[in-house]
This record gives structure tokens, sequence and C-alpha cells, in this order.
């Protein structure tokens, strides 16, 4: 089980990884509409369908990979403070009520708005002559699967940590202690023996404040 939770959320974090390389894509093609615009008074007329559809992508296939990190909003002063076990019963309350349905709604009517768009080969009507829209919409039943995917592997984290008391193990991508480390590597004022010091002071802290969180 615990093979297909970190399997999930490979799956999850590779996909919003390569989806995250959007962005450069985006800000390209928004440089490029400046320098038309501006500089050779050339204006593109379908950038905001393009930049619309990319930045949509982006934000649409981030969903998956923001769940397998636990890095969607919810109250956690609250929740931060409850055990484990009330946790977990929180969570699957939540998935089962609210998740699973609203998610499966939105593939399921994401696919028929998806494809009677391919059926009609809908084209944009913001510009004239404006780029088709069919792939695009496509995308919402896409990252609806991947989210409704890495939601069932929280069901089962749920579910193990209501039987075993404990959080199973989660593929980390970034912890803000990288964001410690990344800092201090590039500081000119701290010295090599100060900068693992402070690097494992805050690898300390950070155990400490987990441990206190289980505890509680």
């Amino acid at each position: 089980m615990n093979r297909f939770l970190l399997f999930a959320d490979q799956v999850s974090t590779w996909t919003g990884k390569a989806c995250a390389w959007l962005i450069i894509v985006l800000m390209l093609v928004v440089v490029n509409e400046v320098f038309k615009r501006y500089i050779l008074n050339n204006p593109t007329t379908y950038i905001f369908d393009i930049s619309n559809m990319l930045y949509g992508t982006l934000f649409m296939m981030a969903g998956a990979y923001t769940l397998a990190q636990d890095g969607h909003v919810r109250g956690d002063f609250l929740y931060g403070n409850m055990r484990p076990r009330v946790q977990a019963s929180l969570d699957l309350a939540l998935f089962i009520l609210f998740f699973l349905p609203g998610i499966a709604a939105l593939i399921y009517s994401g696919w028929i708005y998806a494809h009677d768009a391919y059926v009609i080969n809908e084209h944009s009507s913001v510009t004239v002559d404006g780029p088709p829209i069919w792939p695009f919409k496509y995308v919402i039943p896409a990252a609806g699967a991947l989210v409704m995917f890495q939601g069932v592997a929280e069901i089962i984290r749920a579910i193990i940590c209501l039987k075993t008391g404990e959080w199973p193990a989660r593929l980390k991508d970034a912890e803000e202690i990288d964001v410690v480390e990344e800092q201090l590597a590039h500081s000119q004022y701290v010295d090599e023996d100060a900068r693992k010091r402070a690097i494992e002071s805050a690898k300390n802290i950070d155990e400490m404040a987990r441990k206190r969180m289980d505890e509680t």
C-alpha cells in the first residue's frame, strides 16, 4: 500500500514539475508580445487567448501536485493542533462528502464540455479568427483525473492513519528548510562553519516542531 501511495505522489509530482515549465513558455510569449506591441507596433491578435490557455493549463495541472505536497489551503491553526487520528477522521469525512462527488462531477462535466467543443471545432471568439480552444478544454477532465487519483491516495493515507495513529510517509518535493539552506549557501557574510551550524540548527527546530505536532 505504501508503494501505491508513493507512486501516486510520484505521478502528481512529475506532472506538476513538467507543467511548471509552462510558466517559462508563458513568460517568453508575453515578452515577445511586449516587444512586438511597443517596439515594432505589430501586436498579436490572439495573445490573450494563448496566455489564458497557458496559465489555465498550468493552474489546473498543478492541482494534483499541490495535493500530493499537502499544500492546499486549510485552517492550519486548528488542524495542526489536532491529533493524527482526529486529522485523519476529518480528512476522510471531507474527502468522501465533498472531494469525491465534486471531482467526479468535474471530470464528467469537463469531458462533455471538451467533447462538445471538439465536435464543433470550437475556436475562441475573443478575437477575430481566434485559435482553437477545444484542446485546452480537454485539460479540465485530465486535471480532474489526476486530482482524483491523488485524492484516492489521500483517502488511503487517512485510513492507514486511523489504524496506526501515524501518517504514512509522503514524497516531499520541497521543504522550508531547503530555502534556509539555499539562502545560506549563497551568502557572502557567513563562513562555512557558521553556515553548517545554522543549517543544523534549522533542521533541529524543524524536527522538534514536527515531534511536538505529533504529540499534540
